[in-house]
């Protein structure tokens, strides 16, 4: 900890309480102090991480450090809860969040909860991920290594993560909004999922864009800015304006070559953004401005070089003074660098010349400290810092040299920011192409990701049709995270068969499944290769999801209270071209009430043509099928395996899908076998649980009519499916329609004997 920087960098918004720690148990000051020993770092995500909230704290007496990432409310009751279960010693936090008359919420109700507790703030800079990887790669110990891997590879751990391999902050947020607004229109979905196709066929193609398309910046952002008027003339504002007229330059140089990429292309989506490049006004836009910046001026990476083509942006000759203003500027960089070599060659150290934003022109050289007299600098350098060998300084002379560096770069932004003002004036009236190559560029680089995703595991093309038919398809999160291809299941439901029920114990997959149909439902929506080996989708128009969440801080009431808001959302809103995806309904209540409030959700989304899947423990739901023939019973296989010694037996999962709902009971009782609870205590339980089972099998048994009758509407069901869909040549039809009748043959009960002699 002491190598961190966090020792030298604590300010500001500290409250002293230096005898007392904070304990939820503990009776007294002395006893909150004996038991805080922890210290907590939190810090609140921005930008695409928002809503998400990072935690790390270490126990001083024992040296583990606990990392966490989560999502969390506009309560912050995980962070709250979590807190006040490792009772902290001190919480660490950004200076941002303190910051003065804008205080976030979280810092406000951690100071409320925690008002005994010394509260720390560090610059937001130090919550570096980079920074915290190399910590970790550094201290962590060797057999916790895999510990990297998974920090590593955190954000990756969703749908956008997968499918993320984008060049441009455009294309970036683009795939998000696609993520969290799938399309509806097949055509759409196919002309971009056309494009995906001709990028996968065509390497030259893929190379070429994808070689062009990292050149673009954030054009979204630079057509933003460019269109604002500042509300004051500063120094900021001017070097704002210059450098996004730099941008606006190299932008605008990268359309003949975004061209040339796709020049040779056949789809006719990108034949039209084609067409749209060879709009007249991108060139009339570049001639303004080569009249007045110079040609060679473009962006590049590093401050000092950027300050450079800043300065020197605007031709010479245009304004005398600028000129001027110029010539002194190299002046003083020039006798800054002269200054330095002198101050090199009279101590005779190898010192030269860095640059930084911050600090300006500083003093930098590589040198072990023992070879220094004392160990030390000369006292003419000060603001002296040091990484490992390498020592950071300045002067006197060299602070003032900067200064004046500074007045004279004042004046040269000035004046260049009056002739780039009047520049964005004159090209104002054709900017609107601009928007259209935002959207172009955008939309190739989220294209250029999906074919990118498909070269990296073997995804296939969606086809669209009124049916819901995956061949053994795969989660693809899981996929990236087990570095594996995951275990493959069928999936198959129609207008006949619009209602699956999903059984099977704890951990045998059924909430994995789940996820695994939602995302791959969204990934056809939007134009990505699905992971399968065949797929098609009906066209959902709204996607419901109740996917069982970790409730660990939750009480039983608050989960049974968000279970029934979430279902009265999706019964509010779902309608006949709906996904609807339920995991758990009722576990928040009795089971009595739970499988009451099952039974009716399903009765009344059974009314709809939806298309819905449905995990439940309550296997009591399962026997719905005898009343309802559009639903399906489907369940995870499990195996047992008996213990070498021969007397345990433990259950192996398969998480394989099959037809029928699960054989595999009473799953509390098999818990409590291997458990301390005493036989005969688990003898009456079993006893007591098969009569209650006897008793609803009794009532809920199928008669001969309706099977009957169940068989008959899934030969209608498959007919009408045959005659929508059906690409079979009459040949092969004829057998399969032979195959149907003898399923529905072998499906229907055999006749009574009463009915054989009517």
């Amino acid at each position: 900890m002491g190598k961190t920087p966090l020792s030298s960098s604590r300010s500001v918004c500290r409250s002293h309480t230096p005898l007392m720690g904070y304990s939820v148990t503990s009776s007294s000051a002395v006893s909150a102090h004996t038991v805080a020993s922890v210290i907590v770092a939190v810090v609140e995500g921005r930008g695409l991480a928002r809503g998400e909230v990072g935690m790390a704290s270490i126990d001083l007496k024992n040296p583990e450090v606990i990392l966490s990432q989560f999502a969390d409310n506009t309560t912050y009751a995980k962070v709250i809860t979590k807190l006040k279960i490792l009772t902290p010693l001190e919480i660490i936090m950004s200076n941002t969040a303190c910051d003065a008359g804008n205080t976030t919420k979280l810092f406000s109700l951690i100071t409320e909860h925690f008002k005994n507790v010394t509260f720390t703030t560090v610059q937001r800079k130090y919550f570096n991920e980079t920074k915290g990887l190399e910590y970790i790669e550094q201290l962590c110990a060797s057999e916790f290594s895999t510990i990297f891997m998974e920090v590593q590879s955190k954000n990756g751990h969703t749908l956008f993560g997968v499918l993320n391999y984008t060049k441009t902050p455009g294309g970036s947020r683009r795939l998000r909004s696609n993520i969290l607004e799938p399309l509806v229109d097949a055509e759409t979905i196919n002309t971009r999922l056309d494009c995906v196709q001709e990028l996968l066929q065509d390497e030259e193609l893929f190379f070429g864009l994808q070689a062009v398309i990292s050149k673009f910046l954030d054009t979204e952002q630079l057509l933003s800015v460019l269109v604002q008027i500042p509300k004051q003339d500063t120094v900021k504002t001017a070097e704002s304006k210059i450098t996004n007229l730099i941008y606006l330059k190299h932008t605008l140089e990268l359309v003949e070559p975004l061209k040339a990429a796709l020049r040779s292309c056949n789809t006719p989506l990108l034949k039209a953004y084609y067409n749209s490049l060879e709009d007249t006004r991108f060139g009339i836009i570049l001639e303004k401005i080569t009249t007045v910046i110079n040609d060679d001026t473009r962006y590049t990476k590093g401050c000092l070089s950027m300050r450079t083509q800043k300065c020197y942006a605007v031709k010479p000759n245009i304004n005398e003074f600028l000129d001027i203003a110029r010539r002194t500027y190299t002046e003083i960089v020039d006798d800054i660098a002269g200054m330095i070599t002198q101050l090199a060659e009279k101590y005779n150290l190898p010192m030269k010349t860095s640059f930084s934003s911050a600090r300006g022109f500083f003093i930098q050289m590589n040198v072990d400290c023992s070879t220094l007299p004392n160990g030390q600098l000369p006292s003419e350098f000060t603001k002296i810092t040091k990484m490992k060998n390498t020592y950071s300084f300045t002067s006197a002379d060299l602070i003032k040299m900067n200064e004046r560096c500074q007045e004279s770069l004042r004046e040269i932004y000035h004046m260049t920011y009056l002739i780039v003002c009047k520049l964005l004036n004159e090209i104002y009236e054709h900017i609107h192409c601009l928007y259209k190559l935002s959207d172009i560029v955008s939309m190739l680089d989220m294209l250029l990701s999906f074919a990118h995703a498909c070269t990296l595991s073997d995804y296939v093309r969606p086809e669209f049709t009124d049916t819901l038919a995956i061949k053994q398809g795969w989660h693809p999160i899981l996929e990236k995270i087990a570095m594996e291809k995951p275990v493959s299941n069928n999936t198959y439901l129609t207008e006949g068969n619009n209602f699956v029920i999903i059984t099977g114990p704890n951990m045998s997959g059924k909430s994995t499944y789940l996820k695994q149909i939602a995302l791959c439902q969204i990934m056809a929506q939007i134009g990505s290769y699905v992971p399968a080996e065949y797929c098609s989708f009906r066209i959902a128009e709204q996607i419901f999801t109740r996917i069982g969440m970790d409730d660990d801080i939750e009480t039983n009431a608050s989960t049974f209270m968000k279970e029934m808001k979430e279902i009265t959302y999706i019964i509010q809103n779902a309608n006949d071209k709906s996904l609807i995806i339920i995991d758990e309904l009722g576990r928040g209540t009795s089971a009595e009430e739970g499988i009451g409030i099952c039974y009716a959700a399903c009765e009344y989304l059974l009314n709809l043509k939806a298309f819905t899947l449905f995990a439940t423990h309550f296997l009591e739901l399962c026997h719905i099928d005898a009343l309802y023939p559009n639903v399906e019973n489907y369940h995870f296989e499990v195996q047992h395996v008996r213990s070498s010694a021969g007397s345990k037996e433990k259950i192996a999962y398969t998480y394989t899908l099959s037809k029928g709902y699960t054989e595999e009971k009473n799953y509390g009782l098999k818990a409590a076998e291997v458990s301390s609870l005493p036989s005969s205590v688990i003898l009456d339980a079993k006893e007591i649980t098969n009569h209650i089972a006897k008793q609803i099998l009794h009532r809920q048994k199928s008669t001969p009519e309706m099977m009957k009758q169940r068989a008959v509407y899934h030969l209608a069901m498959r007919l009408v499916q045959t005659a929508r869909n059906s690409r079979l040549d009459p040949d092969s039809l004829r057998i399969y329609l032979k195959g149907l009748k003898k399923k529905y043959e072998a499906s229907c009960p055999a006749p009574r004997q009463n009915d054989e002699q009517q």
